[in-house]
This record gives C-alpha cells, sequence and structure tokens, in this order.
C-alpha cells in the first residue's frame, strides 16, 4: 500500500534500515557482482570536469556492504562510507578498511566542504519526500565548491510508501529535478539503466548533478 499517512504510524527509516540489518548476508552475495561501472564513470568524469585533481575525496551514501566503496578506494581516491545499518557498516569497513559512518540518512551529521562527490547507488529513494529536501540540503552542504552528486534510483510515476519491509518512492525524472533544483543543484547529465535496452527494460534512472555557484557561495 501507498501513501504517506504511514509517516505518522512509525519512522519509515528506521522500519527500512531495520529490514537490511536481518538480511545483511544475503543482500552482500546478492549485488556483490553487480555491473555498475557505467555510474562510476559519470560521477568520476563529472569530477575531473569541474577541475578537481585526483586523488578525490567521495562519501558513498548508502554504501552496504562496501562494493562501491572498494572500488573507489582502489583507485586511490578517499572513501568514505555512511549507511544507517550496523552490519552493513561492518562488512564494508572489512572489505575496504575505509571510514564508514553510521548514520541514519534524517539523522546525518556531515563535514561541511568536504567532499568532491558524493554518490548514492540505489539509496536515496528510502527517503520520504518530506524529508528529501533536507536530506539533499545536508549532502550539498558537504559538498565542495563544484562538487558533484550522483544518484541512480529506480524510476516510476511518483508512487510513495511500503513496499514489504522498505519504505520507497519512484519519482520520475521531473520530480526528482525538482527536488535537485531546489537543493541548489544543476544537472549534469541523466539516463536509464541497464543501458542498450528499451526503456520499459530499464528501471533505474541515474543523473548527475553539480553543486551550483551561487549554493556554494553561500553554503
Amino acid at each position: 500500500m501507498y501513501g504517506k499517512n504511514v509517516l505518522r504510524i512509525e519512522d519509515p527509516t528506521q522500519r527500512t534500515v531495520a529490514h537490511y540489518e536481518r538480511s545483511a548476508v544475503e543482500f552482500q552475495q546478492g549485488t556483490k557482482d553487480h555491473d555498475v561501472t557505467q555510474n562510476y564513470a559519470a560521477l568520476l568524469d563529472a569530477i575531473s570536469d569541474g577541475g578537481a585533481t585526483a586523488p578525490y575525496s567521495i562519501l558513498d551514501v548508502g554504501c552496504g556492504p562496501g562494493r562501491d566503496l572498494a572500488y573507489f578506494s582502489s583507485l586511490g581516491h578517499e572513501a568514505t562510507g555512511l549507511d544507517g545499518s550496523q552490519a552493513f557498516a561492518e562488512q564494508a569497513r572489512n572489505l575496504t578498511g575505509c571510514t564508514v559512518l553510521e548514520q541514519n540518512f534524517l539523522d546525518m551529521d556531515l563535514p561541511p566542504r568536504a567532499f568532491h562527490g558524493v554518490f548514492a547507488n540505489a539509496s536515496l529513494f528510502h527517503v520520504p519526500s518530506d524529508n528529501l529536501p533536507q536530506v539533499l540540503n545536508q549532502l550539498a552542504e558537504s559538498l565542495k565548491p563544484n562538487g558533484v552528486l550522483f544518484c541512480s534510483n529506480p524510476h516510476g510515476n511518483n508512487q510513495e510508501g511500503w513496499q514489504g519491509e522498505r519504505y520507497c518512492v519512484f519519482h520520475d525524472f521531473p520530480a526528482w529535478a525538482t527536488f535537485m533544483d531546489g537543493a541548489g543543484f544543476t544537472e549534469i547529465q541523466h539516463y536509464y539503466r541497464p543501458e542498450g535496452l528499451p526503456r520499459e527494460q530499464q528501471p533505474w534512472l541515474a543523473s548527475v548533478w553539480r553543486k551550483d555557484a551561487l549554493n556554494a557561495a553561500v553554503r
């Protein structure tokens, strides 16, 4: 069932995190071989185009067991993870040796102007739309001037609510772009995944955004 009235009953992020906490081992096994190299390149190319010099400081938001964190670290970048699940945080630390912050998306405490890029792969769609502006503003504040935010989420017709034990929001691109514009981001590109398939077989909407000059000046 979908509907924002669920928000009055319980904290959706805590229940969603609890789901991943229970299924951490299965999730790691099921996702460790997923090919998201297109998304890695989209983030890193945008950071480079913004004038930054490697190695980059990258925050992996919703890092899960650490697959993507390990990739960025293997390239020599300073990669930091963030996840609300203690089990995921432990898995990611054990896999990568990187710093992993155990923080709920609705209660993040991030350093200002610390990161060249934020990588949010299959994570921000769990943030209720009422809370999304707060989360995006916090991520913007954590980025350096000209910093880049990469997002990939399952898209839809802006349905919102529970799918089993997970709270999910399925934005279409115009709705997502409105949220990003409100947080002071300018679009670099967006695309649908997996690449090379008809749109009806591309469940993922990926987008890349730069912290714009005005936003960088006031934050």
